[in-house]
């Protein structure tokens, strides 16, 4: 029978292996059927204080045990979860609240007061609960089209818009990672992105349910932890961000022993640099499998589990899943190696954005693609390849100016610790390159970066201006936050 529902999905594991380890969290292990009680637990407080179907529960939580149990409480007993980033503060936690109104939001003692300040009635949920729910089977059948979880988009260019994802949409995009990246039951994830995000829940919480697998979960990541924990040789996959694997880089050439192959090393959430998948691979022996995914499709493209997994690139489209690169403009798809916008299609792509009708009528075409914002360009042999944002194009004197171009030149110079590339309005030229410099070299200047820049690039390409900084604004998972800039 194939699953409508992560919940159900579950559930089905829950009958057949209860005794099955499913979370490991500081140092205690949790089967299913553990975990399957704490989430009736849940989902029978959500009931008994009144939560109807398609009600919204908001989890602002750390990573842990009462995030899992709650979240699946909180669905087993028809509700839509809101995902709520845990360094939010008064400004995000008033505008996402306002938004999605949520009848409950279960937080943390020490956040309590962060929901407490707000001018929301808000109902703080805690352990002893009422007594185990047990929602009826044949309901998930009829819910698979209504709205699992309102997940907030990463506010990289503005403010944060809600995007609805529904349980088919949830089941039907880790059905096609699970099978793409040959994710079984056997599997032990070690776990270190937040929950509260896409990347860690949709892609490492899912996939390890939807397979029946397990996962060893923790707060955050630690690099002497995590690189102790890969040296035992447990863990069968780990999924991280660039940063994470640059700092397990790092830590490696401070050890004499280096971590057992794992199954699978995967990387998202920001452009890995093809430096440090090469690098990733001569010190740990394996190379990263690096995806393309995004709050509203959870997952969109990968390189493949078996077959080159190409620097630089972020392979091709999941099964069951479409991707095209069309003009920003004329909306026609593009011939190999062209740049333009990414449009991907299928069942895993969101309903569109909480209270928005008019921005989610823009971001699909008639016939159904949706309108990533990513510029890109793909290969004759269907690799694709990220270049940047639609909205952070740079039109300078008529010329187009992918902002990462100029990055991956700018980083590629010695005295550059980080770099963001945007253009700012100019009188002339409409828009001017400019880009903010983080540097560990106090006699860089100006003038020298300029000239580096036009021996590498294009003239109409280079930084018109350059501003040095102290650092890049960044939101929870490294993304930088060009709006900010």
């Amino acid at each position: 029978m194939i699953s409508t529902s992560l919940i159900e999905k579950f559930l089905q594991h829950c009958q057949q292996t209860p005794d099955k380890r499913c979370v490991v969290f500081e140092s205690q292990t949790y089967s299913y059927a553990d975990i399957r009680t704490m989430a009736a637990a849940w989902a029978g407080e959500l009931r008994a204080r009144g939560l109807q179907r398609g009600e919204r529960v908001a989890l602002f939580l750390d990573n842990g045990p009462k995030f899992i149990s709650a979240y699946l409480g909180a669905q087993w007993a028809g509700g839509t979860v809101v995902l709520i980033n845990t360094a939010y503060r008064q400004t995000e936690l008033r505008h996402i609240l306002r938004d999605a109104a949520p009848r409950f939001v279960v937080t943390d003692p020490q956040r309590n007061h962060e929901i407490k300040n707000l001018e929301f009635k808000i109902e703080n949920l805690e352990f002893p609960l009422a007594v185990p729910f047990d929602f009826p089977s044949t309901i998930f059948s009829q819910f698979c089209d209504e709205v699992a979880i309102i997940a907030y988009t990463s506010g990289t260019t503005g403010k944060a818009k809600g995007a609805m994802l529904t349980h088919r949409s949830l089941a039907a995009n880790v059905a096609s990672v699970t099978e793409a990246w040959g994710w079984t039951s056997d599997d032990h994830l070690l776990l270190v992105l937040p929950l509260f995000h896409l990347h860690g829940l949709g892609v490492g919480f899912h996939g390890t349910i939807w397979a029946g697998a397990s996962c060893e979960l923790h707060p955050h990541f630690e690099v002497k932890t995590v690189y102790n924990r890969l040296l035992s040789g447990e863990p069968t996959m780990f999924f991280g961000v660039p940063t994470m694997y640059g700092r397990l880089l790092n830590e490696a050439a401070k050890r004499d022993q280096k971590p057992p192959n794992l199954r699978l090393y995967v990387s998202g959430s920001a452009a890995l640099s093809a430096d440090t998948m090469l690098a990733f691979e001569r010190v740990f022996g394996q190379r990263i499998l690096e995806r393309y995914g995004m709050t509203e499709t959870v997952m969109n493209t990968t390189n493949p589990l078996y077959g080159e997994r190409r620097p630089g690139t972020v392979g091709q489209p999941f099964p069951r899943q479409e991707a095209r690169v069309v003009h920003v403009h004329t909306r026609q798809p593009l011939p190999a190696d062209e740049d333009g916008e990414i449009e991907v299609r299928g069942a895993h792509v969101f309903a569109g954005y909480l209270n928005q009708p008019e921005a989610s009528a823009e971001c699909f075409t008639p016939d159904g693609w949706f309108k990533t914002g990513d510029l890109g360009r793909v290969s004759a042999d269907g690799y694709f390849t990220i270049t940047g944002r639609a909205k952070e194009l740079i039109i300078s004197g008529g010329f187009n100016i992918y902002p990462r171009e100029v990055e991956e030149v700018l980083a590629m110079h010695p005295s550059i610790a980080e770099v963001a590339v945007v253009g700012r309005p100019d009188p002339d030229f409409g828009e001017s390159v400019t880009a903010v410099v983080v540097s560990h070299d106090a006699t860089l200047n100006v003038d020298d970066l300029i000239t580096y820049c036009k021996n590498n690039l294009a003239s109409y390409k280079k930084p018109r201006h350059i501003i040095f900084a102290n650092s890049l604004p960044r939101n929870a998972l490294g993304k930088v936050q060009k709006h900010l800039l």
